[in-house]
Parts: structure tokens; sequence; C-alpha cells
């Protein structure tokens, strides 16, 4: 193999590590901070689905720009989506929109 070869296979390398190493980051904090919640996931699906007289369809526990980490969670009520975010430590509904689309469009990374 010629030097180059060699750096740059070790550049390829050590990028696939560095992502590797972020990615369990992420996992950790994630569970950590899932595990620091006060409202377990069935209570905030309950709470979704009374907010908006619905039934949840997707529920999941993220981090959004605006208001840090929150139960996220799709609830269908008549023809109607919702997007109904609820807060881990009180159970409150911190936003609730009408999701007009119905497909997951990438909106997370505004949130």
């Amino acid at each position: 193999m010629s030097r180059y070869s060699k750096l740059s296979l070790l550049a390829v390398a050590l990028g696939a590590a560095g992502s590797v190493a972020y990615a369990a980051k992420t996992i950790e904090n994630d569970a950590a901070a899932i595990a620091k919640a006060r409202i377990s996931l069935v209570q905030a699906v309950t709470a979704a689905e009374q907010h908006v007289n619905g039934k949840a369809a997707k529920a999941e526990f993220e981090h959004s720009k605006q208001h840090g980490w929150v139960y996220d969670i799709e609830v269908v009520s008549g023809s109607k989506v919702f997007d109904v975010k609820i807060d881990p430590e009180k159970g409150a509904v911190i936003a609730s929109t009408e999701d007009k689309a119905d497909h997951d469009d990438g909106r997370d990374e505004q949130d």
C-alpha cells in the first residue's frame, strides 16, 4: 500500500470510531434523560389522548430545541392528526398542533 492509501485508511477509521463514540454518547444521554422523567410514557400518552380526545398512533421521547426533553405523541382524532408535546416532569401539554401533512417530513430538526 502506498503512504497516501494508509493515511486515507487511517483517517476513515478514526472518523468511523468518532461517529460510533458520538452515537453511544447520544444513546446514553437518551437513556439517562428518560430515566429521570417523572411521568411515564403511558401517562404522557393518556394526557395527549385526553387533550385532543383521540387515540395515540405514535409516541417518542425526544429532545427538541424549543422545549428540551419531551414526549412527542401523534394522536388521531376523527379525521385529524395532532402532534402533542408533553412535559416529562409535570405531565402538562406543552404544545399541540394539527399535523396537516401527517407524515414524517423532518420537522423534528426544526423543533
